[in-house]
């Protein structure tokens, strides 16, 4: 598809947990496109995600990476080990913590080499983080990279708070778990791909556990802020895939959740061929919903 003339596409992706997991074959369709975003927002995961693919990885190394470190529950065990104890001085020192340091985890779970600056990568990222104090949402793009996607991803009760740039942060999703305002940034085609899942599965399940009410109840509440920020900013294209098989923390499950969401990607390739074409050829018009855009 020849997109010279086309626009500048913006990509939101969303936050939940391991089916976030889920965006790379999103992110394969375009590459095999020849799509490049202009922009890229990411929440949470969205936002670990989003970094490496502004880093300039593609989604075929996206997906080889996750394999490698999320493929087998004993390579996750012993990461998230050796970020906890960081050796016997570490455990004297500091003891064993229920909380996970989400700093730790960007560290242990992203590439070597992985930027240490908002500057060193290829497209504008925009990491959308949660400011526990005065309740609303802290965006960066500039400065250190890693403490922002730590911040983003630093959901409550499992990982500590992060302390940066004067901000108390948590998770990006308890105030925005799909950021189309920030993707909406200087760009004409908005696309969003919310990861949060549906009740589909689970509706006429009666035995939830603690944990499910938890995780459940916050999925609840991230689909009410998306329809809200699908109202102000909505997008040319937006795609929900049915993840509600997994468990939020089954990260283990990669394989299974990235083979299950490939057949979504001719589909997904065919609708935003035709967007794009139909823009390209002025059948439709961009839609202005940021005044911010010039």
């Amino acid at each position: 598809m020849n997109i010279a003339s086309g626009p500048k596409i913006g990509v939101a992706l969303g936050g939940g947990s391991a089916r976030g997991l889920t965006h790379i074959p999103y992110i394969e369709a375009m590459d095999e496109l020849g799509i490049k975003p202009s922009v890229i927002s990411g929440t949470s995961i969205g936002a670990l995600i989003g970094s490496g693919w502004a880093a300039g990885m593609t989604g075929k190394e996206l997906r080889e990476h996750s394999f490698e470190v999320l493929g087998t529950l004993r390579t996750i065990a012993s990461k998230l080990w050796s970020t906890q104890i960081k050796g016997l001085g570490g455990l004297l020192r500091n003891g064993i913590s229920m909380q996970l340091d989400a700093t730790h985890i960007v560290d242990a779970f992203t590439p070597p080499n992985f930027p240490n600056s908002f500057s060193d990568l290829k497209i504008p990222l925009y990491v959308v983080a949660t400011d526990f104090q005065s309740w609303h949402q802290v965006v960066f793009n500039s400065g250190p990279l890693r403490p922002a996607i730590a911040g983003s991803i630093a959901m409550p009760s499992v990982f500590k708070p992060i302390v940066h740039n004067n901000h108390i942060l948590v998770d990006g999703a308890v105030v925005n778990p799909l950021p189309l305002d920030q993707a909406d940034i200087g760009t004409d085609f908005l696309i969003g791909i919310d990861v949060n899942g549906d009740p589909s599965v689970g509706i006429n399940k009666t035995d939830h556990r603690p944990l499910d009410i938890w995780f459940g109840s916050a999925q609840i509440m991230m689909h009410s802020l998306i329809a809200h920020s699908m109202a102000a900013y909505p997008p040319d294209i937006y795609v929900r895939p049915h993840v509600a098989n997994f468990g939020a923390m089954e990260f283990w499950r990669v394989r299974e959740m990235i083979t299950h969401v490939e057949t979504e990607k001719d589909r997904f390739k065919h609708i935003l061929t035709r967007k794009i074409e139909d823009y390209i050829q002025n059948k439709v018009e961009p839609i202005q919903s940021n005044p911010r855009r010039r």
